[in-house]
């Protein structure tokens, strides 16, 4: 397996290399995953960057966090579906 190294290192080390027959295929393919992930970052990006919550949503989001730390017992995905499909 690639050795997980920044990106930006295996791609500049790759580009001084003549031949993609040199790399391994476990690092082709990590060079792959790297671009495509950027790329699709780049393309999509965050859709929600700059937008601002509304005050009550803050609100409940603190109020939450609160109760969380306080020792207050969340619900899986489950135990809500299955109080959902009971009613």
């Amino acid at each position: 397996m690639v050795e997980k190294r920044a990106f930006a290192t295996l791609l500049e080390e790759c580009a001084m290399s003549t031949e993609v027959a040199e790399l391994t295929v476990d690092e082709l393919k990590y060079i792959i995953q790297e671009a495509m992930e950027q790329k699709l970052s780049e393309m999509l990006g965050n859709p929600d960057e700059g937008l601002e919550l509304r005050p009550q949503i803050e609100q409940r989001l603190s109020s939450s966090l609160d109760y969380v730390t306080a020792g207050g017992k969340t619900l899986s995905l489950e135990e809500i579906t299955a109080r959902v499909q009971a009613e």
